[in-house]
């Protein structure tokens, strides 16, 4: 038989995740959080955000970029009405 492929779920071959995760919020109230974040970033690329407030980032992404797709739009076809209206 096959050996079965997991999945790796943010782990390297050790097991150890190969991001950091934390609570952002946390860290930000921190006096020395935000270079926490910063030496993170620029060691290890990223921070993983496991707050209860994690997805609100994201969901305001997710509207950002929905703005700037109905702005290149109206920018890119200034002939085709607008659908909202």
């Amino acid at each position: 038989m096959s050996e079965r492929n997991k999945p790796h779920n943010g782990r390297d071959l050790d097991g150890h995740f190969k991001v950091r995760q934390a609570d952002v919020d946390d860290l930000q109230t921190d006096p020395q959080g935000a270079e926490f974040i910063r030496d993170d970033v620029r060691l290890g690329g990223a921070v993983a955000d496991t707050g209860p407030q994690a997805g609100q980032a994201g969901a305001h992404v997710a509207d950002l970029i929905a703005e700037n797709r109905e702005n290149v739009a109206r920018v890119a076809h200034p002939d085709k009405p607008d659908a909202r209206s």
